[in-house]
């Protein structure tokens, strides 16, 4: 059964955001680890290297894309632990400017992941990704099987191109 898509289509005064939010029974010191720290971070996206800082390249590498991944340049463009981390990557599918805010209130943490998206961005297709990516962040923190892309592209396609 394919999992369903909750992420949405904001239209801002600079032009399209994709946001998707996940909810943790956890501090939110925790999940800040599970965003910001290598080794975590490595269990449901990309493992890390460099020195953090505002303004400074890391160089990440894909760990769910299966072997041969190629480490690739990150710019940290804000980082405020344990709240809110924005980055920005500059590759082949484009300029990838992205935004993790967290909150915390009776012990339940919320992470609202935005993806600054370009004019030129098809939301049909990155967002079944991103859809994917924080499920396997779920799927890492609660010590479950990670979820298969298969099951989220091209099912969720419609879903996220319909909001355009």
């Amino acid at each position: 059964m394919s999992p369903s898509p909750t992420g949405r289509v904001e239209r801002t005064t600079q032009g399209r955001d994709l946001v998707i939010v996940r909810t943790f029974r956890a501090p939110i010191e925790d999940v800040w680890a599970s965003i910001a720290e290598s080794e975590r971070t490595a269990r449901w996206f990309a493992s890390w290297t460099g020195e953090p800082g505002i303004g400074r390249t890391i160089w990440y590498t894909m760990t769910l894309e299966g072997p041969g991944a190629e480490p690739a340049p990150m710019t940290i463009e804000a980082c405020e632990p344990p709240r809110r981390l924005a980055v920005r990557a500059v590759n082949p599918y484009g300029d990838w400017r992205l935004e993790l805010q967290l909150s915390e209130a009776n012990g339940v943490t919320e992470l609202r992941f935005t993806h600054h998206l370009e004019a030129t961005t098809d939301v049909g297709s990155v967002g079944p990704g991103w859809e994917f990516y924080l499920d396997a962040l779920v799927a890492s923190r609660d010590g479950a099987a990670l979820p298969d892309f298969n099951d989220y592209y091209p099912a969720q396609k419609a879903y996220f191109a319909e909001q355009g």
